[in-house]
């Protein structure tokens, strides 16, 4: 089976900052640069959807200053990355619950995913705000409000950007073993796989080596 959408936990930011004697915020700002070296070679791998779980809603309980300088970091960085991704077709989608959002960045995020709506080439996920459990509360309450019947059917129809389908692969970088709630409902059937690298260390390369690994699991979704 093909690896249609990966879903990637980029873990290891600040510890990568750490051991390189440099501060937490230069990890983020170095974990751009891995996220566009793994985009591309998403692309080139012919993979057609990739989410990045970036920042979650226990990630407000992080410093002061820390949650500032990501928080300015995506505002400051959402759209002109949108504009390089339209230039190569590629959509990019934000998935998470708008509540305690500053009003800009929710401005900017709503300009980037409108720039790139029309792209249909890799679409480009980052689950930001985002919380497993908090996803599916927010659709179970939609479908209760609009919905004759509560049912699987009807609470995907109501998840964050339904038109995104489960993913195939979760993989999860710093040699942590966990999911911490990412794509909770989505991921219910996905193959996992925890890589010893911190975020900001991986390459256009891992992609090869994540689908590799995939191409070797035995997927039978209870069967």
């Amino acid at each position: 089976m093909s690896l249609i959408h990966l879903g990637i936990i980029a873990d290891g930011n600040r510890r990568w900052a750490k051991e390189h004697g440099l501060p937490s915020i230069e990890g983020h700002k170095k974990g751009l640069d891995a996220i566009q070296a793994l985009v591309d070679g998403a692309r080139e791998a012919g993979i057609k959807y990739i989410t990045f779980y970036v920042f979650s809603t226990e990630n407000w309980g992080r410093s002061k200053t820390e949650v500032s300088y990501i928080l300015k970091l995506a505002e400051t960085r959402i759209l002109k990355y949108a504009e390089k991704m339209k230039e190569k077709n590629g959509k990019m989608i934000i998935l998470g619950s708008k509540n305690k959002i500053p009003p800009k960045l929710l401005t900017t995020i709503e300009q980037a995913e409108k720039l790139t709506e029309k792209c249909d080439g890799i679409t480009v996920g980052f689950c930001f705000n985002y919380g497993g459990e908090q996803e599916i509360a927010d659709a179970a309450k939609i479908a209760a409000e609009n919905e004759k019947d509560i049912t699987p059917e009807t609470i995907r129809k109501h998840l964050y950007h339904p038109e995104v389908p489960d993913i195939d692969m979760v993989v999860r970088t710093s040699g942590e073993e966990r999911i911490s709630g990412f794509m909770l409902w989505r991921a219910s059937y996905a193959e996992f796989m925890f890589v010893k690298k911190y975020f900001p260390e991986m390459t256009a390369d891992d992609i090869t080596a994540i689908i590799k690994e995939y191409e070797n699991r035995n997927r039978r979704f209870g069967k």
